[in-house]
């Protein structure tokens, strides 16, 4: 008989893995039971928040009805902010008064439950997304909680809300139209210029995209310069009016620049870049002082610049100083005018090596071109006020002003 084992026929037995059966969602009761934590505590936020941290419920399914029980003093129903079934506490923020020191306990209440739980940032920046698109749902005292209590939250630096999640879903048409937005961001400035810049301020809008969009906040009919600075001036917002008037003006003058830039590259008839100047002037209102610095800025950047032959340099910029003489004696219309180009002259040849010696010969050659006149330079070489390189200067040109001077006592 062999004695080999006989084959059987037991197989080899196969484990089937367990499905991970996930618990069906019940933010019912998970609201149920922070508003019982409210009410146990009778609104007292410290112990709240103690009892929160201490809980064993489970913030990250539920995080944004936490924050709408906050918010609100119970849920809200999808896509609205209409209570939903189940309990309520009346220690919310809507139900708090719309004075800061009334709302403030709420923000640190929250930075407190953020520093423990930073995961639930996300269900905050979702709950204020959605409350801030449905304004027209809250009443007006309520909408201004909310805007007192979004300053406050960039204000305390509430953990890692980036601006764009508050700013952004105000842009809505309809929201905007009916002046809702106007109104919030109205409040929402007022109450956190309290504490902070206007610096502050301004960094906040630009890193919310907004800075270059204020005017987007306003209803068309009064969306415009005038419309802004009237609105926020009534509202003792003067700061940010002047902040916004500077920045339409910086604006203007870069258009009227790049425009002259094109214009000179191209080597335009002279009659019809004075007619384009006279234009934007009277378009944007522009001051004379900053044409005058403009004309001579978009000139002399015209100039080729030949690297380290200083006589081809001091060619090229007597030419074109000559070529566009006339364009500058159309706006040069008075003696206050023309020292200030000098200045402008002074300021370019001390901060530009190439045009240190110049000053002299581009001076001569704007009296020889009738734009400046003699006054006006012999009041720069005895008044002149502008420090920067004045004793050089004043140096180079003595022997042209003993000209001038000599000139005019044979007269």
């Amino acid at each position: 008989m062999s004695s080999k084992e006989k084959p059987t026929l037991g197989g080899t037995r196969i484990k089937t893995r367990k499905r991970n059966i996930a618990a069906p969602l019940d933010p019912a009761a998970f609201a149920d039971a922070v508003v019982q934590i409210y009410l146990d505590n009778a609104g007292d936020l410290e112990l709240i928040a103690k009892n929160i941290e201490s809980s064993d419920l489970n913030f990250s399914r539920y995080g944004d009805t936490f924050f709408e029980v906050a918010f609100t003093g119970g849920r809200t129903q999808p896509g609205t902010i209409k209570p939903d079934e189940g309990d309520r506490h009346p220690y919310s923020i809507i139900e708090c008064e719309a004075k800061r020191e009334a709302i403030l306990p709420s923000v640190i209440y929250i930075q407190k439950i953020l520093r423990r739980r930073p995961f639930l940032i996300k269900n905050l920046e979702n709950v204020m997304r959605k409350f801030l698109q449905s304004l027209e749902l809250f009443e007006e005292n309520e909408r201004k909680k909310l805007a007192i209590f979004t300053a406050l939250a960039f204000s305390q630096k509430l953990s890692g809300l980036p601006p764009e999640t508050v700013f952004q879903p105000l842009l809505k048409d309809n929201l905007v139209a009916k002046g809702i937005v106007l109104s919030f961001v109205t409040d929402f400035f007022k109450e956190y210029l309290v504490e902070n810049s206007l610096e502050d301020l301004i960094s906040l809008l630009k890193r919310g995209k907004m800075d270059d969009n204020l005017l987007d906040i306003f209803p068309s009919a009064k969306r415009s310069a005038e419309g802004f600075s009237e609105h926020f001036t009534k509202a003792g917002l003067v700061p940010l009016v002047e902040y916004n008037e500077k920045k339409i003006f910086e604006v203007k003058l870069k258009e009227m620049k790049s425009a002259l830039t094109t214009q000179i590259a191209e080597e335009s008839d002279i009659s019809e870049v004075i007619e384009t100047v006279k234009q934007r002037v009277k378009d944007a209102k522009l001051p004379d002082i900053e044409i005058v610095r403009i004309l001579w800025d978009v000139i002399m950047d015209a100039v080729q610049w030949s690297g380290k032959n200083q006589q081809q340099n001091a060619n090229s910029a007597l030419r074109q100083v000559k070529t566009w003489a006339k364009l500058l004696n159309s706006f040069c219309t008075s003696g206050k005018l023309e020292l200030e180009l000098m200045y402008k002259v002074q300021m370019q040849c001390y901060e530009d090596a190439k045009l240190m010696k110049l000053f002299p010969e581009i001076v001569r050659n704007l009296y020889d071109q009738d734009v400046l006149a003699e006054d006006t330079i012999l009041y720069w070489f005895r008044k002149g006020t502008n420090p920067k390189g004045r004793q050089t200067f004043v140096k180079a040109l003595e022997p042209f002003v003993n000209w001038l001077e000599e000139a005019e006592e044979e007269e």
